[in-house]
């Protein structure tokens, strides 16, 4: 089980996108995950609990390796 939703799994119509090389504003999700598409990364939805959703366009693999780093130290 995955500890965050990541692109097709974003259920929220709307997200507030944030990373690098995006424009930091609420897009519909299916846009959102075109932005993150074309630049090869995921979009993973980081504060499900904020209105709209909190999503980051990252690489999850990298992303989900840096947060098992965490957990061990």
């Amino acid at each position: 089980e995955e500890p965050y939703k990541v692109n097709e799994k974003i259920r929220a119509r709307q997200v507030r996108l944030v990373g690098e090389n995006v424009t930091v504003d609420v897009y519909p999700t299916d846009k959102a995950l075109e932005i993150a598409k074309q630049q090869g990364l995921d979009l993973v939805e980081i504060s499900p609990k904020a209105d709209p959703p909190v999503c980051k366009v990252i690489d999850y693999s990298k992303f989900k390796y840096e947060q098992k780093k965490k957990q061990k130290e």
